[in-house]
C-alpha cells in the first residue's frame, strides 16, 4: 500500500547519515546559539498534524454521516503528511545544513577542535546529537504541521463555503485558525534555535504545497460551486457514479433543511 511505503521511506531516511557540510571556524558565529529543549516535542507533532485534523474530520462525519467524504478526507490527510515527511527527510539528508546550535552539539565542552589543514570542525560530542545537528533544512516540525493543518484548512474552507462571496469574515477566521497553529509551531523552532528562518519558511512551503495537491486529488477546489462535495472515483460504473452524486446532493439538501428547522 502506498501509505505503508511512504511510512517505510520516512523511517529509512531518518536512519541514513546526512551529508556533513564543511563547517569552518569562521562559520560558527551563526551556529553557536545555546542548545535548548523543544518547546513542541517531536511526539506532539503527529498529534497536531494528524490527530487534530482527524478529530475534526470525524466530527464532520458524525454531523453529515457521509462515509465516502470521511474516507477521502482521511486518505488525503495521510498522503499529505506522509509525502511531506518523505520530501522533508530526503532534503534534510541531501543538504545537511547545520542547526543554529551546531557548535554545542559538536563541542559539548565548549572547546573547538579543527582540522589543521582544512580548518573543518572535528566534533567531540555524541554521534547521535551531531547527526541531528546536520538536519536543519528544511524544518520537519513545520512541514508536517503545515501539511496536516494546511489540509484541514482547505477541507474546512470547502465544507463551510468560505468563498461563497457573501463576505462572512468569521468563516475566514475558522480557516486561518489551523494555519495559525502551524505558524506558531514554526516560530517555536526558530525560538528554540533548532532552525534558521529559511528552514522554517521552506518547511511551510513544502507542507502547504503537498497539502494542496493532495486535497485536490480528492476534492474540488474550495472556491468551486461543488467544493463541499468530493470526487467520485473514475473506476466506478455509471450507475454507481449516479448513486454517489444523488447521495451526496441528498445529504447536502437534507443538511440545509435540518439547519433551517433548527433555526
Amino acid at each position: 500500500m502506498p501509505d505503508i511505503q511512504l511510512g517505510t521511506h520516512t523511517v529509512v531516511l531518518n536512519v541514513i547519515e546526512p551529508f556533513h557540510r564543511f563547517v569552518g571556524k569562521d562559520m560558527l558565529t551563526d551556529l553557536s546559539y545555546p542548545l535548548k529543549d523543544n518547546t513542541v516535542p517531536t511526539w506532539a507533532v503527529p498529534i497536531v498534524a494528524i490527530l487534530l485534523p482527524l478529530a475534526i474530520i470525524l466530527v464532520y462525519y458524525f454531523i453529515r454521516r457521509n462515509v465516502y467524504d470521511m474516507h477521502h478526507a482521511i486518505l488525503g490527510l495521510m498522503f499529505s503528511v506522509l509525502i511531506t515527511g518523505v520530501i522533508t527527510d530526503a532534503i534534510k539528508d541531501g543538504v545537511g545544513r547545520p542547526r543554529p546550535d551546531f557548535f554545542w552539539r559538536c563541542f559539548p565542552d565548549g572547546k573547538g577542535v579543527f582540522d589543521p589543514v582544512t580548518s573543518d570542525v572535528m566534533c567531540t560530542g555524541v554521534k547521535s546529537v551531531i547527526k541531528e545537528g546536520h538536519k536543519s533544512f528544511p524544518s520537519g516540525h513545520t512541514s508536517w504541521s503545515f501539511a496536516g493543518l494546511g489540509f484541514l484548512a482547505l477541507y474546512l474552507s470547502g465544507k463551510i463555503r468560505v468563498f461563497d462571496r457573501r463576505g462572512h469574515v468569521a468563516k475566514l477566521c475558522i480557516v486561518f485558525l489551523p494555519l495559525l497553529v502551524a505558524a506558531l509551531v514554526a516560530v517555536s523552532r526558530v525560538d528554540d534555535y533548532w532552525h534558521h528562518w529559511q528552514d522554517v519558511f521552506a518547511g511551510a512551503l513544502i507542507g502547504l504545497t503537498v497539502a494542496t495537491f493532495c486535497y485536490l486529488q480528492f476534492f474540488p477546489p474550495p472556491y468551486d460551486i461543488d467544493g463541499i462535495f468530493f470526487f467520485i472515483p473514475l473506476h466506478n460504473s455509471s450507475a454507481q457514479s449516479v448513486v454517489f452524486i444523488l447521495y451526496n446532493h441528498f445529504l447536502y439538501i437534507f443538511g440545509i433543511m435540518l439547519s433551517s428547522f433548527k433555526s
